[in-house]
């Protein structure tokens, strides 16, 4: 059985991840100068072909420097298999905790990934299920899969929907417009299999206009993701912001459970708090945020505690 460690790298309470190409030397050491939960070296998008070999055999190093420095690791590998398998053997370390796993269109290969990561695990040593996956949905089949491919293997810590390839995929524009509807189907289907769901409504390449973004990724938090990727340090603290609890958010939960825990005890199902009407459904809210506040605070601390 694989659960999700309560530590300050278990990838379900990350949520920023900063993507650093793993042969660019100057930005994989600017990337400890940023306040993101992980860093996730790009072996994929930003790697050359011919640099492929070079970036593989980075990656142990830069992640012992990152691990040390308190931050999570995450490595985006390649998709074709003769590349996949490659960085999956070099990857699979203490101080890799999770892969990211592009153009994921079924099930089977969540599986068949699962299978190889077993092995490489038991060859160094570690426990069954170290290595965690994000897996990213990036064409039409896998829109269709979405639901299966999130429930595929108990590796699964989050999945998100690549908007640029999906776009490509779909012959549509990349907009809030077409990709509302895909991001809410990966959202239900994250849920439904209880993992993160990763993401916001546009393009993590439009980082240029700090409010625009500002505005995605709080309209994101409202409709219940929980994590996102930054392509640019600047993405950074807007991400860490709009999906962490607001303070006054917080004390406004524990007094509302407080007046419905009270109510309750005295025999009622609902009552009043603020002029508004609450029932179960509406204080399963409140706890939730608590959950999710009290969860990235441990997170905090661990990672606090992590960093000496």
């Amino acid at each position: 059985m694989i659960e999700s460690g309560k530590t300050a790298h278990d990838p379900a309470h990350w949520r920023s991840l900063l993507f650093v190409p793993a042969t660019r030397e100057r930005y994989v050491e600017s990337a400890l100068k940023r306040d993101a939960d992980a860093l996730m070296l790009d072996l994929e998008d930003s790697v050359a072909a011919d640099q492929k070999t070079l970036a593989r055999e980075r990656v142990r190093q830069i992640a012992e420097r990152y691990v040390q420095a308190g931050f999570g690791v995450a490595v985006r590998v390649n998709r074709p298999w003769r590349l996949l398998v490659r960085d999956i053997e070099a990857c699979v370390s203490p101080q890799v905790h999770a892969l990211t796993l592009p153009k994921v269109n079924e099930p089977g290969l969540v599986r068949a990934v699962a299978e190889i990561l077993q092995d490489c695990e038991h060859e160094q040593g570690l426990a069954q299920g170290h290595t965690r996956l994000i897996v990213m949905v990036e064409d039409a089949e896998g829109l269709e899969n979405v639901s299966a491919i999130a429930r595929a293997h108990p590796r699964i810590s989050g999945l998100i929907v690549g908007a640029e390839d999906l776009a490509v995929s779909m012959r549509m524009a990349v907009h809030e417009d077409t990709l509302y509807v895909p991001n809410v189907l990966a959202l239900a289907a994250c849920r439904r299999a209880g993992i993160t769901p990763v993401g916001f409504i546009g393009s993590v390449a439009d980082f240029a206009d700090r409010e625009a973004f500002r505005a995605k990724l709080e309209r994101a938090a409202r409709l219940g993701f929980e994590s996102a990727f930054c392509i640019h340090p600047q993405q950074v603290d807007i991400v860490n912001q709009a999906f962490t609890p607001a303070p006054e958010a917080v004390a406004r939960a524990r007094a509302l459970l407080a007046e419905f825990d009270a109510q309750c005890a005295a025999g009622r199902a609902a009552c009043t708090f603020e002029g508004r009407m609450v029932d179960a459904p509406v204080a399963e809210q409140a706890r939730q945020l608590l959950a999710r506040h009290e969860a990235l605070a441990a997170r905090a601390a661990a990672r606090a505690l992590a960093r000496g």
